[in-house]
Formats: structure tokens, sequence, C-alpha cells
């Protein structure tokens, strides 16, 4: 049963009564596919997690894969993903390998009865998500997006506020960022999980936008602009009582601001003389016992991921229920809709 009197910044998993948080030192021996950056920094927030270990590492090329495992401590490095996942000692594989692969080295792992923690966009499109998660289920092991943004506590906080009616009946979403997949999951944020959208239009290819209906009188504004330039990464959740920011970079946000009117006032300064709503603003600093050299924005909050994995799968859980294989597959549908209006 949900505990309302936590703090809204509380881990959902952890609010829901449906794990312990005790359990981030559940033991798990993680093998890490793929050795680029990310995978790099995903390594240094598994230090930090106390039922962690890194055992394993692959990459094509035995060279490349035993100066990533020396780097980080890692016991054994391999040359080929197959060898990897039917390794007796490994118990959850972290896929850090392209998108266009992930089905496969995702397939390959579950296949071998191993969890998966695969990074986003999980899959090419809809129906590969599909299949994967089929194959997860079949086989009773997890398989989590790795929508990381979900687990932020700012993200959190604001999860907590919109289910709490704070800023009433959510009717429009916007966000923006250059990879889709993390504006498309600002949807049912906002609108719940249960929200499905009901128009889509996009457009645009080097930078482009979509507008998304969430039936009537419910809208999201997803924007991309380009890589190279000063993009806001806000996203902004706007209800008939007030209106939630979360901040720049909105896609892994340690600030979160809160603008709700006094009881009996109205959330608009054009009806209140020019006041604006008074403003609640709450800071969550990233984890300061991750060492990591600066890459992207706050890359230290993989951690608050890999704490979830490690308290759920000691539940018995097959998936986080910040993004479950419910909402991870609307996005891709999503996704896949939105770039095939760009692209064609």
């Amino acid at each position: 049963m949900a505990n309302n009197d936590l703090p809204p910044a509380t881990p959902l998993d952890v609010r829901q009564g449906v794990t312990d948080a005790k359990d981030i030192a559940h033991p798990l021996r993680w093998g890490i596919l793929g050795c680029g950056n990310i995978s790099a920094q995903w390594v240094w927030c598994l230090q930090r997690v106390p039922g962690a270990t890194t055992v394993a590492a692959a990459a094509r090329d035995k060279d490349r894969a035993q100066a990533f495992a020396d780097r980080h401590g890692i016991g054994t490095a391999y040359d080929s993903y197959a060898d990897m996942v039917a390794a007796p000692d490994v118990d959850i594989v972290y896929v850090g390998t392209i998108t266009r692969l992930h089905k496969e080295h995702t397939l390959l792992a579950i296949e071998a009865g191993k969890h998966v923690l695969c990074e986003k966009p999980l899959a090419v499109n809809a129906d590969d998500a599909a299949e994967m998660y089929a194959a997860a289920n079949a086989q009773g092991v997890m398989l989590q997006d790795a929508m990381w943004t979900r687990f932020f506590p700012a993200v959190e906080h604001a999860r907590f506020a919109i289910g709490a009616g704070v800023i009433g009946e959510v009717s429009l979403v916007q966000s923006d960022f250059f990879d889709p997949i993390y504006t498309i999951q600002a949807g049912p944020l906002g609108f719940g999980a249960e929200a499905t959208p009901t128009r889509v239009v996009a457009t645009g290819r080097r930078a482009g936008g979509a507008i998304v209906e969430y039936g009537e009188g419910k809208v999201a504004v997803f924007t991309f602009p380009p890589f190279n330039s000063e993009l806001a990464e806000v996203t902004e959740i706007v209800g008939s009582r007030g209106r939630i920011t979360l901040q720049q970079p909105g896609h892994c946000p340690t600030g979160i601001t809160i603008r709700v009117p006094p009881p009996g006032g109205v959330p608009s300064r054009y009806r209140t003389r020019n006041v604006p709503a008074p403003v609640q603003h709450f800071e969550y600093p990233l984890p300061g016992n991750v060492g990591m050299p600066t890459w992207f924005p706050n890359q230290h909050g993989f951690l608050y991921q890999a704490e979830a994995v490690h308290r759920c799968l000691a539940a018995g859980l097959t998936v986080c229920p910040q993004y479950d294989e419910a909402e991870s597959i609307q996005a891709m549908r999503l996704l896949t809709q939105i770039n095939a209006a760009r692209f064609g």
C-alpha cells in the first residue's frame, strides 16, 4: 500500500511498499555488454551500489574489452557477447551498445536466463520492444528500459505532486531535448501511464517537433532542437491549479519548481493584477559518492536507477514501477509514429 506520508522524492517502488529501501544491498553480479562511454559511466555508478559487483565486460574486440575491464577493476573480459551472457557468475546484463543492436543483444541475454537493463531507446521500433518484453516475461526475468530520468528525486517529486492533485488536472506538457525519447516520456509522466495518444502531428528532420493529443483538452508539445544548440532542456507540466517545472537539464533534473496560488486564488497573473503564484523550489543534489569524469550532465544520477533495480529484483519484481513495460511500450509506439512522420 502506498505511503503518502513519506517525503515527496521517495522512490516510487519504496512509496508503494513493494520494495525495501535497504535492498540496495541485494547482491547482483553485473556483466557489461558494450564498452563505450555510457557503459563506463554506468560502471562508475554501480561501484557505489552496496550490492553490486561488476564481474565481466564484453566487446567485439578483446583488446578493447580488456582495456575497459582493467580501467574499471572488472575481473573478466570477453570478445564474445554470447560467452559473457552464458557465464554462470553473471546475474544481470547491462546492454550499452548502439540502438539498432539492442534487440539482438537483449534477446541474447534473456535467452541465457539473465536479467537485462537496456539503454534507451529500448529498440528501433515498438514491435521490437514488444518482442523483447515478451521474451523476458516468458523467461521470468527483468527487462528494464534504462529511462534513468524517471528515477531522479526531482522527477519522483513531480510524479507525487501530480498524483496528489497539487497542480490540479493536467492539460499541457511541454518538453524539449535533442533525443526525442526523453521528451516523449514526459507525456505519460504528466497525464498518467494509462493516458493514450489520440492524435500525433510531427515534422522536421535536423530540428523537429511533435504535438500529441491525449484526448479532449490534453496536449503535449515536444520539440527536438539540434544537438549542437543552446537548448532549454526544461520540462513543464501545466494543470488547472498550477505548474511544475523540471529545471535544466530537464531529462536529468536536480531541481523542481512548483507554482500554485494560495487557496481561493487563480493560477494566472492575468487575473491577479500581474501577481504571480508563489514559488516553491526544491533542490536534490547529485549523489556525492560517485566519482566520475565530466562527460554529459548529471550522469552520476545513473545511481538512482541502479539502486531501484537492486531493490526491485530483491522483491521479485521484473520491472521497476517508475518506468514499467506499459509506459516503455507506449513511448516506443509514439517514437515510432513520430519518426515515421519526420523521416518517412
